[in-house]
């Protein structure tokens, strides 16, 4: 149950009984009153704005309004108290008894509690990574891998119908150059001295692999083979052994996708499909024929001084209309784009998101407008760009370059400090900001390091579950004894302390999820941590505080429910973020 929305919901039906507002309530939207956790705990357990976006619609002063709103809500059993504050704020405290039984529901429902509704079933279509199959995953690709997926995750656990997607990029220039540089690795394979790999081509050692394999295969028959016949063997041989690679990058770093869907089946009989999306523009009138002007500043490759077809995007909220066919009838990138869109569209999807690297910024118009031609508003399209991610070892700079071949893989990266590292620390920042990684920073364990202080803290409360099976053998600790034992329990004001942190979670992974920022699930997560280390820490100098008193079974087994509690909120969102839930470190 999230808490603020239990208590916006009966504010709002208080407000409905007050007669000021019963006199005037066709004036009156109570859509931007929100109860929200007040910035200084020390005010309360939750705040409201009511009075100070309600007084000026009502003709009143928020601080008087307030005065009527804070009487109204001492009638309200589980609110222990209520205070006016500055200007009109309404500042709430929650009785012992709302506490108790928020405890009860959470140790009750374990890692379930926090799971929402609020997503309705939607179906969302989530394509993340997407790189080309032309080599091994580079840490390049790692935010956009871990941001997709933990959305995912996160919009799956708010109620979402999510779909995991990649979008192989197995059309175009950079396959034939992929095709290339593989019969080069397979001359090599045969015995041939290649000597250094020519510029222009993938000079990874990757491919040598690939090259064996086409030798042990074909024997020399490739060799006597005209371009044109070698090129799609070698293609589909390439792009199958690529997409191995990059299946086990992504498992390396607890990446699975639901669906790979190939560009190539877009361009598969003459690009019938294309023109399919193409005609379907056409009639809904989208499609003219006619020339661009020359953009301003460098000239984009689609660009042609001369009659095209054009997608008409600037009457739905693009900057310029987009070349769909070039004048020798090719397709341009964009018409594939729309292709697959349509693709979508056409599987029912509500929203498409797609994660991609900040280099794609010049995408985001275009894809939102061709959303909006397609679907004719009916469904939504996000784009989400992730920002780069700079290497550090000990402060010093990584230098990477894939063209050379001389770059980090994400398979290093993982290797070297873990994927649960590598993971958390992709989601200790917005995907809009650059990121900072340094490998020996993620791997200290100390509070600066936020994967091991969340970690660590859930392996503390499995430890102290195993210390109170020690002192209790006959204890079964299940959730229905825990449950029973909190139900009874006189909650010290630091236990509620506690408390009213976990009952935050309900409400994080909804803002998170409606606001598609799945690092705000990191940054809960790191102070639930910090709550909990800080609150058995006071047990060192405040034996009263301790969880297991040998001599008090009954407090000893409500307070190993809350520990139990903080345990499953701690897995749970560790588990939406892709990451382990450690029962013992050392």
């Amino acid at each position: 149950m999230n808490l603020f929305a239990d208590f916006e919901a009966r504010l709002k039906n208080a407000l409905e009984d007050i007669d000021l507002i019963k006199e005037k309530r066709s004036e009156v939207d109570f859509g931007r009153v929100i109860v929200e956790p007040p910035r200084d705990p020390s005010h309360g357990d939750a705040a409201t704005n009511a009075a100070m976006v309600l007084a000026k619609p009502l003709g009143t002063n928020p601080r008087a309004l307030a005065d009527i709103i804070a009487q109204k809500l001492k009638e309200d059993a589980d609110i222990a108290d209520v205070n006016v504050a500055g200007p009109g704020f309404i500042n709430l405290r929650l009785s012992e008894d709302y506490w108790r039984r928020l405890l009860v529901q959470m140790v009750e429902e374990g890692t379930d509690y926090g799971r929402s509704a609020v997503g309705k079933g939607l179906k969302v279509n989530v394509e993340y990574v997407s790189a080309n199959p032309t080599g091994p995953m580079h840490v390049g690709h790692c935010r956009g891998a871990v941001v997709g997926d933990a959305l995912a995750n996160l919009l799956g656990f708010a109620g979402y119908e999510v779909t995991k997607e990649y979008y192989i990029n197995d059309a175009g220039s950079q396959i034939d150059v992929l095709a290339r540089s593989v019969f080069l690795r397979y001359r090599e394979a045969l015995g041939e001295d290649v000597g250094e790999i020519p510029a222009g081509l993938y000079p990874g050692d990757y491919l040598v692999p690939v090259g064996q394999a086409l030798a042990a295969e074909f024997a020399t028959r490739l060799l006597t083979m005209p371009e044109d016949d070698w090129m799609p063997i070698v293609k589909d041989r390439a792009i199958d052994a690529m997409m191995v690679m990059i299946r086990e990058d992504l498992a390396a770093l607890n990446v699975h996708h639901d669906v790979f869907f190939s560009e190539r089946t877009l361009h598969a009989g003459n690009g019938g499909r294309i023109l399919s999306a193409i005609n379907d523009l056409t009639f809904k009138g989208h499609v003219y024929k006619g020339k661009l002007p020359p953009p301003k500043g460098q000239l984009p490759e689609d660009w042609e001084d001369r009659e095209q077809t054009l997608f008409r995007s600037t009457e739905v909220g693009d900057d310029i209309d987009r070349p769909l066919m070039k004048s020798d009838g090719a397709f341009t990138y964009f018409a594939a784009d729309l292709a697959y869109f349509k693709d979508k569209f056409d599987r029912g999807y509500d929203e498409m998101i797609y994660v991609l690297g900040a280099d794609h910024g010049g995408y985001v118009k275009r894809l939102e407008a061709l959303a909006r031609a397609v679907s004719e508003g009916k469904s939504k399209l996000t784009v989400l760009l992730c920002q780069l991610v700079k290497l550090y070892r000990n402060g010093e700079p990584v230098k990477m370059s894939k063209r050379s071949g001389d770059f980090v893989t994400l398979r290093e990266v993982v290797d070297e400090v873990g994927r649960d590292s590598v993971r958390f620390m992709m989601l200790y920042r917005k995907n809009s900001e650059p990121l900072d990684f340094d490998f020996a920073k993620v791997t200290e364990q100390s509070k600066d390091n936020p994967v091991f202080y969340v970690q660590y803290a859930h392996a503390r409360c499995m430890s102290v579950l195993r210390q109170g099976k020690e002192a209790f053998p006959e204890l079964e600790a299940s959730s229905a004894d825990l449950a029973k034992a909190v139900s009874d329990m006189t909650l010290d004001p630091a236990e509620i302390q506690l408390v009213a942190k976990l009952a935050e979670y309900p409400r994080v992974i909804e803002a998170a999820a409606q606001s598609q920022e799945p690092h705000r699930l990191a940054f809960y997560l790191y102070d639930l941590a910090s709550s909990f280390h800080g609150h058995w820490n006071k047990g060192k100098d405040h034996p009263e505080l301790r969880f297991i008193n040998d001599k008090n079974r009954q407090l000893s087994v409500a307070r190993l429910g809350l520990v139990h509690a903080v345990a499953s909120v701690l897995k749970s969102g560790l588990s939406v973020t892709g990451t382990d839930a450690p029962e013992e470190m050392r």
